[in-house]
């Protein structure tokens, strides 16, 4: 339900239907424009050579896979400058942190298009500023298409995992005392989310502070 919120771990907030179906048919074809566009989609390349499975562009700042780090060109794949992160979408992601009782000001979006059998392993997002991580400022994220089968773990890697089932509208923030929580995609839902998307897939929006 649009402006509630599910508290999974102090600070870890799930925002059911945050997006009506008009503002997700809206986002879904920016995104398939931004991804088709230039430089467009690509598959990140981590350390060790291993494909993730996911397409990714990121914008405002261009988080390299191998380095772990934020540039200003995309140096592991084809060197092209990160495109920018438009006002509006910065704006949305300032929305949903308020809506979860934080503050943040996005200056890079990382938006990631799931087919249906995309999935992303536990990680920690902790490639930000040491003193944007010390404060907690939030990372937020919105999901558009298949419902996705998210878990949330705790600061280490072996810690025990919470799934939460985030269908295509919700969004999620960790911040806080839980901003630098283990989290990742076990798997999609194939068929499910609304099907004025026409969206084969999921498509994920996460936006962060502290990349420059």
């Amino acid at each position: 339900m649009a402006g509630s919120r599910v508290e999974i771990f102090p600070d870890a907030l799930h925002l059911p239907g945050f997006l009506s179906l008009a503002e997700q048919c809206a986002l879904s074809a920016r995104c398939l424009a931004i991804g088709t566009g230039f430089p467009g989609w690509y598959v990140p390349t981590v350390r060790g050579g291993g494909k993730m499975r996911v397409q990714m562009i990121c914008l405002g700042r261009h988080w390299n896979a191998r380095t772990y780090g934020y540039e200003a060109t995309r140096r592991d794949h084809d060197g092209q400058p990160a495109p920018v992160l438009p006002a509006d979408l910065s704006a949305l992601g300032s929305r949903m942190a308020v809506a979860a009782g934080m503050q943040m000001s996005p200056d890079v979006c990382i938006l990631n298009y799931y087919g249906a059998d995309g999935k992303m392993g536990l990680h920690q997002d902790k490639d930000e500023r040491p003193e944007t991580l010390a404060a907690g400022v939030p990372i937020v994220s919105v999901s558009i298409g298949y419902t996705a089968r998210f878990i949330v773990g705790g600061l280490k890697r072996r810690d025990p995992t919470t799934a939460v089932s985030l269908v295509s509208g919700d969004g999620f923030v960790l911040g806080g005392t839980s901003r630098l929580r283990y989290h990742g995609v076990a798997a999609l839902v194939p068929g499910t989310g609304p099907s004025e998307l026409r969206l084969n897939g999921r498509l994920n929006l996460t936006f962060r502070e502290g990349a420059t």
